[in-house]
């Protein structure tokens, strides 16, 4: 309880500062690969409390490490830091409001991931120098999750290769240790080329791109009774070869998605969509050129982990949640259906209740509810190496991710508690690592035999490289 007591006491002499360091990344939202800003405002912090800094990791401008120690195990901590497009929203108001500019805004709490993150590792860090114990702590600066998978590509240059054991954490309604469920994910580009022509006069001579995207469309929406159930595809159409009604339109562009839960299904569910795309321009008599923008990995668990973060909750106890967190809770959820409060708890395992904003509890251990049917790179990190997620209470029960109400609670109180009391879980996950060897040995040996007979193959295609974005 003497080390829980003194890294708590790390991650508190230090909250103003990454508080502030949060609401600067609010302030300044920017979308995958382009994150300057923000790298740059964790690049300074890393430098300021003595970390010997690492930038453009795997050739990603906006991707940045921090280490701390000397030799002995390594222990990483990843952060992010991107935003979304669309989300942009005035803090602490329940009601839409969005700000002027170009509509980005921090609909994930990644302002928040990366610096709770960040706050572990420097905690960690002076908790090993008053210690003279023998290890390295890393802060990895995780660019692009939103759609991009930079830990994908930073997985396949090697950037975890000497790592030991990782942690990590999302913005959460509740605090508890994350159930290692997410789908593999591959994005994928289908670029149809025709042939123009004027759709009145001479309509025979053209070969529509845009007919190729509705026939794919409408052929893989004929798949979906013909899948896993858990499997999920969507699409956008990104070109649609123009405006005009009277051209035939030579050039169309669909983007998908293709979800599974695991690689092997979701390679199968690629080669049936790559299939059907063959099969539009056949019949459409033009070309069709595919291209993987992305593709990650689902989560893999470990139980020694798991373990050792959960009892560092229940050590701890809950966020300390006050009635102003409450009441503002409160107004968050009167533009909330029931429906998405249900939904967060059987996401959790937990029984429905209406009455209750934050979470005031600590969700026990492989409570399993509901899978989570989303997608993080982060799956990559924990097939390179034993990796544990924390959830973090930083929202009003029932928000939903990826929306305005999410983008509101960025600054607010509620969302800052919620980030410190995570941090505090993760330093404390990570000294009782360093402080016992068998923790970071029975987490190796409990990855070692979940990958035996299914090893770690990056599902990038070893062409694919990441879409950077020049600075503006």
């Amino acid at each position: 309880m003497q080390n829980s007591e003194r890294i708590w006491q790390l991650v508190d002499v230090r909250k103003d500062k990454y508080e502030a360091l949060s609401d600067r990344i609010w302030d300044a939202p920017e979308i995958a690969y382009n994150e300057y800003a923000a790298v740059a405002e964790h690049k300074a912090m890393l430098e300021a409390e003595g970390f010997r800094v690492t930038e453009n990791l795997a050739g990603i401008p906006t991707a940045v490490m921090g280490e701390a120690g000397d030799e002995g195990p390594v222990i990483a901590i990843l952060g992010e830091y991107d935003a979304l497009p669309g989300l942009s929203q005035e803090a602490g108001v329940a009601e839409p409001r969005p700000l002027a500019g170009d509509g980005m805004g921090h609909g994930c709490g990644h302002n928040l991931l990366g610096s709770g993150a960040l706050l572990a590792a420097a905690a960690v860090k002076d908790w090993l120098a008053e210690n003279g114990i023998k290890g390295r702590v890393r802060y990895y600066g995780c660019p692009a999750e939103e759609g991009g998978a930079a830990k994908s590509f930073m997985v396949r240059a090697g950037c975890f290769d000497d790592v030991d054991m990782a942690l990590t954490w999302h913005s959460m309604p509740f605090a508890g240790v994350n159930d290692a469920m997410s789908l593999a994910n591959t994005r994928m580009d289908f670029s149809f080329t025709g042939r123009a022509s004027h759709a009145a006069a001479s309509p025979h001579l053209g070969r529509s791109a845009l007919d190729a995207v509705e026939l794919m469309n409408v052929g893989v929406n004929y798949m979906r009774e013909h899948m896993p159930s858990d499997a999920r595809i969507h699409y956008a159409i990104l070109d649609t070869g123009g405006v005009a009604p009277n051209v035939v339109q030579g050039f169309a562009k669909v983007r998908y998605a293709i979800r599974a839960r695991d690689l092997t299904e979701m390679n199968a569910l690629v080669e049936r969509v790559q299939n059907v795309a063959r099969g539009a321009a056949l019949m459409t008599e033009t070309t069709v050129q595919m291209e993987v923008i992305s593709a990650v990995s689902n989560l893999l668990g470990n139980t020694p982990l798991e373990k050792a973060m959960h009892a560092n909750l229940m050590r701890l106890g809950p966020p300390p949640f006050d009635a102003e967190d409450r009441r503002f809770a409160e107004e968050i959820r009167a533009t909330l259906t029931p429906q998405d409060i249900a939904a967060q708890y059987r996401r959790a395992g937990l029984p429905i209740r209406q009455d209750q904003p934050l979470a005031d509890f600590i969700v026990p251990l492989n409570l399993r509810g509901e899978p989570m049917l989303g997608s993080t790179d982060v799956g990559d990190v924990s097939w390179k190496v034993p990796l544990v997620q924390a959830d973090g209470a930083t929202i009003a029960i029932g928000t939903p991710f990826h929306s305005w109400q999410l983008t509101a609670q960025g600054k607010s109180p509620l969302a800052k508690k919620g980030m410190i009391h995570v941090a505090k879980v993760m330093a404390g996950t990570a000294i009782d690592a360093f402080g016992n060897p068998e923790v970071i040995a029975q987490a190796k040996a409990d990855h070692a035999e979940r990958t035996r007979d299914n090893p770690y193959i990056s599902p990038l295609p070893e062409a694919v490289m990441p879409p950077i974005r020049k600075k503006a």
